[in-house]
């Protein structure tokens, strides 16, 4: 599956030829549209298609513009009339800082991306299959029959353990696999909070919410520091991102500082570890929900394999496999709510869009909307055929977004996940368990609440 680029809107030369967005319905005082983006955020977004194809929202006093539409989605990623930022980058600032390639924009985001795309380059990756395969077929081998798996701590764990190992090259220990782990479910709740519902100095005050956003919000950036001061201290220089980063020079020639070092080793490990984390997630629930399909994964497997252990080198012809990897990223996409800035006056589809405004766009909309797909709600990873992709429009699928803000470890992040998914089918059936619930939790990510499986032996 691959993303195309599009040319943006051609721009209406008059502003009068401009229209005002309409503006949602449902709001309240104060509040605006917040409280539906608390209540119910992911029935909210997606029922703003039905409003037009660019819709005002407010935030507390603020106006928002809401894009609702692969097309425009598109047009505005690759436009350089938007930049990264708005509500969910200021929100993110806490844990990601200003100075890493998440949140960098114009020459010092080009630069970043110079550094740590070599990482990634498809012909960089194999190198990484080893790691893969070992981690994960321990992760298979230490589950036993029968058992109640928690998934949310075991995604976690082999998530945080493959960037790891692949990119800083580190042994990491399970204790802090779940320091993250829970830092971060706190963290990335609580920034979701801060980015729909405005209210400023209220999140300052000394209250239980906020003081434990803010141990978990220290917790992390402590465990970020331990990681660059042990490299530091090893004097060691393997050949990986981490040591990249240290060697890494600014625009002027000289070393970059130690709060770029500190940011870029923050995007590297958390949202990473978080995105990967929920995916894997929503695999394994695919995995306990569609048994049909994993029989099919594991036949797929088996035929490749003749029956030895999944390696790295077999995921390229694991179709089918790959295919239940993108569409379970389609109905659950980890990111499922992104916004941009206006850096100057212009337009989409039509509609004014003022320097300075902030625009929001959500992937799980567009990724489920009916305008898009047939059976657009159904769990069918053979949409994703050759002979039935091309359907699919134009930026309706894009969970690793466009343009030069295209996620680097696109490549990276689909390997591990189509090899983590070939192992389980292959070794295991899943079931729920009394005390599972999948139904979905919303933050900055989407994963399910409390996921609980047991592993049943296919053998």
């Amino acid at each position: 599956m691959t993303v195309e680029s599009v040319r943006p809107e051609a721009q209406p030369r008059e502003a009068s030829e401009l229209r005002e967005p309409p503006l949602a319905g449902g709001g309240v005082p104060l509040l605006g549209h917040g409280w539906k983006l608390v209540r119910d955020p992911l029935a909210f977004m997606a029922a703003l298609r039905d409003h037009g194809d660019v819709v005002r929202l407010k935030l507390g006093p603020k106006t928002v513009y809401a894009v609702t539409t692969p097309e425009l989605t598109g047009a505005m990623a690759l436009s350089p009339d938007f930049k990264i930022d708005g509500p969910l980058w200021e929100s993110l600032e806490g844990l990601l800082g200003k100075e890493g390639v998440a949140t960098a924009n114009g020459p010092r985001h080009r630069r970043q991306r110079r550094t740590i795309q070599p990482a990634f380059r498809l012909d960089a990756i194999p190198a990484y299959g080893p790691i893969m395969e070992e981690e994960v077929h321990a992760l298979t081998e230490r589950w036993q029959a029968g058992e109640t798996v928690d998934c949310t701590s075991e995604s976690f764990r082999i998530a945080v353990r493959i960037a790891a190992r692949c990119l800083l090259r580190g042994e990491y220990m399970d204790e802090r696999a779940e320091r993250l782990c829970n830092a971060l479910a706190t963290v990335f709740r609580g920034m979701y909070r801060r980015m729909v519902v405005p209210l400023g100095p209220l999140y300052k005050l000394p209250l239980p919410p906020n003081r434990e956003f803010n141990r978990a919000l220290a917790d992390l950036h402590l465990l970020v520091d331990e990681i660059v001061a042990e490299r530091r201290a090893s004097g060691q220089r393997p050949d990986d991102l981490l040591t990249a980063l240290l060697e890494a020079k600014d625009e002027n020639g000289d070393p970059i500082g130690e709060q770029e070092i500190h940011d870029q080793v923050v995007a590297i490990v958390t949202p990473g570890s978080e995105t990967v984390a929920s995916t894997i997630m929503w695999l394994l629930h695919v995995l306990a929900e569609h048994p049909e399909h994993a029989d099919k994964v594991c036949a797929e497997v088996e035929s490749v394999t003749g029956g030895r252990p999944v390696a790295f080198a077999d995921v390229r012809s694991l179709r089918h496999t790959n295919n239940v990897v993108v569409e379970a990223m389609r109905l659950r996409p980890a990111v499922w709510i992104l916004t941009r800035r206006a850096v100057t006056d212009t337009s989409l589809g039509g509609y004014r869009i003022p320097a300075g405004a902030d625009i929001v766009y959500s992937p799980y909309a567009i990724q489920r909307d009916g305008k898009s797909y047939a059976h657009n709600l159904e769990f069918d990873p053979d949409r994703w055929l050759p002979e039935r992709v091309k359907d699919v429009p134009k930026y309706a699928m894009s969970p690793f977004s466009v343009g030069n803000r295209k996620c680097p470890s696109d490549h990276f992040s689909m390997a591990q996940l189509s090899l983590i998914t070939a192992a389980l089918a292959t070794k295991y059936r899943f079931e729920q368990v009394p005390g599972s619930n999948d139904v979905t939790r919303v933050g900055i990510t989407l994963r399910p609440h409390k996921l609980l499986l047991k592993p049943v032996p296919r053998d």
